[in-house]
């Protein structure tokens, strides 16, 4: 057994402090978590200014099992061959080295020397630890708040000089002089809500697929309008706005039935490990995190594997033209999925949840684990955070068996502070939070409002932004209205828009033979493309609506999402079964009969849209009546006449089709596919729209006295919804009229019943698409989707 090298040196008596200030820490502290607070600082590997390394581990499994420190190592990789970061699959050897770090209670410590750092040019030093079990077994312990994992988190993490390269940022002015902020009541500076945001996975914003690529194109973007020159309609389609959030750039669940991404022979004493190396190239929508590692980025994400595209992507927007954009992260601690139950430890979990398992929140290390993993991801310059399912954030109580909202958990979320460039401050806070959801009456029950009622500076998903909202169903702005009154008098606070990565998932799993608004277009696919990028919907969002108008990339490109997820090997057969509906919203035979999509299913066998469309059916079916006991579902779907597929249906073949149709999925999801079939009028309308709402800051306020919002009674077949709001000073009022859904209908905007309405003077500012207005004595007839803003200048 390894203990110590040449290339590595534990060196012991400055470990020996590090121990005495943990056990220092831990006896002087008020309480476990004031002492988990300082103590999470020091985990992972830090680079130190004279080169040294120190590392922390907390290890409550190696007390639990009784493992003699001895036996617990540092594994240290050093590769003796070149490394292609880009390459999907390589061979490398590596020096393994082991040395033994000092036990201070549930942690290992350890200064160590030789150690190499990673940078964008070249890969550090890998390392894990590792501890023999009574069996003899070696059991890895990863970095769980490790900056840089190549590898994914079920393999070594990377010492990366991560000091370096926010030293060399160039973004500085940007912080020093340009950070929007106002001092929360301690007087810590908070950055303040931007006018609107961009959703944006980045995985699929770009024909690449990458953070490095998608700041490439907002470099391209910014080159063209500093040098003067007009934006083609995909690039319209990423500006006008003064907020990007990116969906989750956490790590993510890998392969269930394998291969891994760090495959190594298993021999526990080699000093020389042949390591088969694999890109990390799963597909996911996001949401599907393991909790390790998530101080990182996925490295799915990252062309390079390196951190520094992050930061690339950062500076370009902190440095963009005229105006810096902020960068907004989406953080999911409300779950952590079943495959992390082998990579931390139990302290991590409380129990199964609907999405796998809750987190163990009362443990004070973990509590203070994950607001640490925060610090450490937003600590790259980011302005703002959204915290997906923040009802999710619960606690079992046994005295009232009951779960408890963790709100004071909320509140270290809200409270946290970031250190970059010299500079201090607070990022702003979302919260998605429609507690009682999943309650039955949670659409009733749900105010949207119980966290920005604890915390002022907080804003929450609206009621129309939260995951079930269906715009191209028949009636829905009239049943909705009474949210929408609420979001005209206490909207201020909400993130408004029903277009976002849950809607647009969830709009794809509605019945077929639901009441579809069939003004919205020809066919399914066109109708949902509409009903969520919707001209009179997005006047209604950026010209009328208190709040903050949120976008996603995908609707604005009329390009299809879904629920994407290729890793599974036990439930991938179900999961799909349940996206069957997609294949109406999504697709049509035009779409699906193009040479480059859906490659695979079609060299399966699925020729043709209808087949597939059957087989889906099918399998949704089968699937249920058999509760998804597979081998059951193979007898029902090869007894089915005519066949489903010209050959005999088995588990394995029912797994390689689900692949196949979560892979095809993931490509037919790009927006690249879509970019030629933009219509340079809508995208410029859009564009129009977003630059009216960024230059008239004021809208954000709840409407006051004097402002209206109304729709025309009786309907008649038609919402048409009319409103009028005034500039705090007095110095502009803006008219909005629009048929939100329904049949043609003829109105007058002069004659709406607006009281003391003044019909002098007023211009048209804003049209939808291929409507005509002069002037607002014009009798019009507004078609579904059509609407027109008027504005009035003292």
């Amino acid at each position: 057994m390894l203990t110590e090298s040449g290339t590595f040196k534990l060196y012991r008596e400055e470990t020996n402090d590090f121990c005495a200030w943990a056990r220092d820490v831990q006896q002087q502290a008020a309480n476990d978590f004031d002492a988990a607070q300082q103590l999470v600082k020091r985990l992972g590997a830090h680079l130190r200014d004279d080169g040294l390394v120190q590392l922390g581990f907390w290890t409550p499994e190696i007390v639990e099992l009784d493992i003699p420190s001895e036996r617990v190592l540092l594994d240290l990789f050093t590769p003796m061959d070149d490394i292609d970061l880009r390459a999907d699959t390589q061979q490398v050897t590596f020096k393994r080295d082991r040395i033994q770090l000092m036990q201070e209670g549930n942690y290992m410590w350890g200064v160590v020397g030789g150690m190499v750092a990673g940078n964008r040019d070249q890969i550090g030093t890998l390392y894990q630890l590792v501890y023999e079990n009574r069996d003899g077994d070696w059991i890895p312990l990863r970095d769980h708040l490790s900056y840089s994992i190549p590898f994914g988190a079920f393999a070594p993490a990377e010492l990366y000089d991560i000091g370096a390269m926010f030293n060399n940022r160039t973004d500085k002015d940007h912080f020093a002089n340009s950070l929007d902020t106002q001092p929360d009541p301690d007087g810590v500076e908070r950055v303040q809500e931007p006018t609107n945001i961009l959703q944006i996975h980045a995985r699929y914003a770009t024909e690449e697929g990458s953070i490095g690529a998608l700041a490439r194109l907002y470099q391209r973007i910014a080159d063209k309008i500093n040098n003067g020159k007009d934006l083609t309609p995909t690039e319209q389609n990423f500006v006008g706005y003064d907020a990007i959030q990116l969906m989750p750039i956490e790590p993510i669940i890998e392969y269930e039935a394998g291969p891994g991404f760090w495959d190594a022979a298993d021999k526990p004493y080699a000093e020389e490990l042949v390591v088969t190396l694999r890109k990390p190239d799963m597909t996911n929508w996001g949401y599907d995190v393991v909790i390790s590692a998530s101080s990182a980025t996925n490295p799915t994400l990252l062309e390079s594997r390196r951190p520094d595209e992050l930061l690339d992507l950062i500076e370009v927007l902190h440095n963009f033209p005229n105006k810096p954009i902020k960068v907004m992260l989406d953080i999911v601690y409300g779950h952590i999925d079943n495959q992390a139950l082998p990579l931390l430890n139990k302290e991590y979990f409380a129990g199964a949840n609907m999405y796998g398992q809750n987190v163990n929140f009362l443990n004070p290390i973990v509590r203070a684990i994950l607001i640490e993993m925060m610090r450490r991801k937003h600590n790259y310059g980011i302005d703002g955070i959204r915290a997906d399912g923040a009802q999710d954030f619960k606690w079992w109580d046994p005295e009232t068996d009951t779960m408890i909202h963790d709100d004071d958990f909320l509140h270290l979320m809200n409270d946290i502070e970031l250190d970059v460039a010299g500079v201090h401050y607070r990022p702003w806070m979302i919260f998605e939070d429609g507690r009682p959801w999943p309650r039955d009456d949670w659409e009733l029950a749900s105010t949207y409002r119980e966290v920005t009622k604890q915390m002022p500076n907080v804003w929450q998903w609206g009621p129309l932004t939260f995951a079930h909202n269906t715009p191209f169903l028949f009636t829905f702005w009239v049943s909705k209205w009474w949210r929408i009154q609420e979001m005209a008098d206490i909207g201020r606070e909400w993130i408004t828009g029903c277009a976002n990565h849950d809607t647009l998932r969830r709009g794809a799993q509605v019945p077929i033979d639901s009441r579809i608004n069939t003004y919205l277009g020809e066919n399914l696919p066109e109708i949902i493309r509409k009903a969520y990028d919707n001209p009179a919907a997005k006047m209604f969002d950026y010209a009328m609506m208190p709040g903050v108008p949120m976008d996603f990339i995908n609707a604005s490109m009329r390009a299809p999402w879904g629920f994407i997820r290729n890793t599974d090997d036990r439930y991938g057969i179900k999961v799909v079964s349940e996206e069957a509906r997609w294949m109406y919203w999504r697709i049509d035979d035009e779409s699906y009969i193009r040479p480059d999509t859906f490659k695979r299913l079609k060299e399966i066998g699925f020729i043709e849209l209808q087949s597939l469309r059957r087989f889906l059916e099918a399998l949704d079916h089968v699937g249920q009546a058999t509760d998804y006991y597979v081998d059951s579902m193979v007898r029902v779907l090869n007894s089915m006449y005519p066949p489903l597929l010209n050959e005999e249906m088995s588990v394995e073949r029912l797994k390689q089709i689900a692949r196949a149709f979560m892979d095809d999925v993931h490509d037919y999801c790009n927006i690249s596919l879509y970019t030629h079939l933009l219509d340079a009028e809508k995208t410029q309308f859009n564009l129009e729209v977003r630059n009216f709402r960024l230059e008239r800051q004021w809208l954000l306020d709840n409407l006051r006295d004097g402002e209206v919002l109304d729709y025309i009674h009786p309907t008649e077949g038609s919402a048409l919804f009319y409103g009028q709001r005034i500039a705090p000073e007095g110095s502009e009022k803006i008219l909005f009229v629009a048929n939100m859904e329904g049949a043609p209908r003829i109105v007058t905007p002069s004659d709406l019943p607006i009281p003391n309405f003044d019909p002098t003077g007023w211009q048209v500012a804003l049209t939808t698409p291929n409507l005509e207005v002069e002037s607002i004595t014009d009798e019009l007839i507004l078609a579904d989707s059509e609407a027109v803003v008027f504005v009035k200048r003292s």
